[in-house]
């Protein structure tokens, strides 16, 4: 009796079980190959190269042209841009055994392997401290979805503005608002901010996901199983697909986002 599956998915997920044919697979997304360039790339030998090459062609993922180039066949092409994503599920198993991102848009979940080329930071005063630096790094605009609000940063972020940064933020009424900060606000000239258009907000039922980015660097935060937004740990990094993919979401919730009611949030704690 064969042990390979016969149903569904399960032929596709038996082809990708193997390093060497997921290696190819990946070498294959960047150009064609010869059969000779690719074994010597991939430090393997001709006879598991050719034999591993035929399982590929066999299973529909990738052809041989006329010329002796092998390269990915069209459905090839959509299955390797599915496979990052399984990835990097993968590669932090552990962290989304304990993170729920069942409230990202569908076609968001589809694309997380946009995520695969960041640096996890652990920490609230690291995660803190990479906030502030996105802050002062910032050359045109900020842009976040908060769930808590660092009270200390405000004036970091104030001091930007005045530089005419456009700051954009959404709040969830559920957000976690800390003392002073009406204080502060009116401290750094928030009302003024507003007036000038330098401030825009907006304001959704509640926050789950956290995302802050500028024009080059972007960070994500993850709900816990309770639904609230994990501060002691965050994805983050300059890589222009983490950045497409965080701003993608920035700019969903916020064509979902009501207008803003200051009087709508949460009291300070």
């Amino acid at each position: 009796m064969s042990s390979e599956p016969e149903n569904g998915a399960g032929p596709l997920f038996f082809e990708l079980a193997g390093n060497l044919r997921l290696s190819m697979l990946s070498k294959f997304r960047e150009k064609s190959y010869r059969l000779s360039q690719l074994a010597s790339e991939l430090n393997a030998t001709m006879q598991e190269t050719h034999r591993n090459v035929v399982r590929l062609v066999e299973a529909g993922l990738i052809l041989k042209d006329s010329d002796g180039q092998h390269m990915l066949t069209p459905y090839g092409k959509v299955v390797v841009e599915l496979i990052p994503s399984l990835t990097f599920l993968h590669n932090h198993r552990e962290y989304f055994l304990e993170h729920d991102i069942s409230d990202l848009p569908m076609q968001l979940i589809h694309r997380l392997g946009s995520l695969a080329n960041c640096e996890v930071v652990h920490g609230v005063l690291a995660i803190i401290q990479r906030w502030k630096n996105l802050y002062l790094e910032s050359k045109s605009y900020i842009k976040e979805i908060m769930g808590q609000v660092p009270v200390d940063l405000i004036e970091v972020l104030s001091t930007r503005i005045e530089s005419g940064i456009k700051f954009s933020y959404i709040f969830g009424r559920d957000s976690v608002i800390p003392k002073g900060r009406s204080e502060m606000l009116h401290k750094v000239g928030w009302t003024e901010f507003i007036s000038k258009g330098l401030v825009t907000r907006r304001m959704l039922e509640t926050v789950k996901i956290m995302v802050i980015l500028n024009e080059s660097d972007a960070c994500v935060l993850f709900p816990n199983l309770k639904g609230e937004p994990d501060l002691n740990t965050m994805f983050y990094s300059n890589d222009k697909e983490f950045h497409s993919w965080s701003n993608e979401l920035f700019e969903l919730q916020w064509k979902l986002a009501s207008s803003f009611d200051e009087s709508k949030l949460m009291a300070e704690v």
